[in-house]
């Protein structure tokens, strides 16, 4: 398998969201974004308003539920998360690994920031 597939194997399983639609959850208080983009495009492109930043590297110490480490915000295996990468890759795949920690509701924003960015959704300037 080739990372391609991988890709479109892993985007099977999950129930990927636009970026209005991710808006719309968001505003309605069914959805936690989660901004997994490296400091630097934080820093370029600004950030999504009420999003909990943690970087890819600490994503499932952050959201586990039971863990130690865990963000205040991952409150219950239940919890509808919305991974947002820079372009929608990254967090398919980040958005999987939370599966397999039982985060059952957690996928992610098809075309990442910049698709959030490009539907002039609200975004705090770097």
């Amino acid at each position: 398998m080739n990372i391609d597939e991988l890709l479109e194997h892993t985007r099977a399983g999950l129930n990927r969201l636009t970026a209005p639609e991710a808006f719309a959850a968001a505003e309605a208080g069914d959805a936690l974004l989660v901004d997994i983009r490296y400091a630097a495009l934080r820093e370029r492109d600004g950030l999504i308003p009420g999003a909990l930043v943690v970087e890819r590297n600490e994503l499932e110490w952050r959201l586990d539920p039971q863990g130690s480490h865990r963000a205040p915000e991952a409150v219950s295996h239940d919890l509808r998360v919305v991974v947002v990468c820079d372009e929608g890759y990254a967090s398919s795949l980040a958005a999987a690994s939370l599966h397999h920690l039982g985060l059952h509701r957690a996928t992610d924003l098809i075309g990442g920031f910049q698709s959030w960015r490009a539907h002039g959704l609200p975004v705090t300037s770097p």
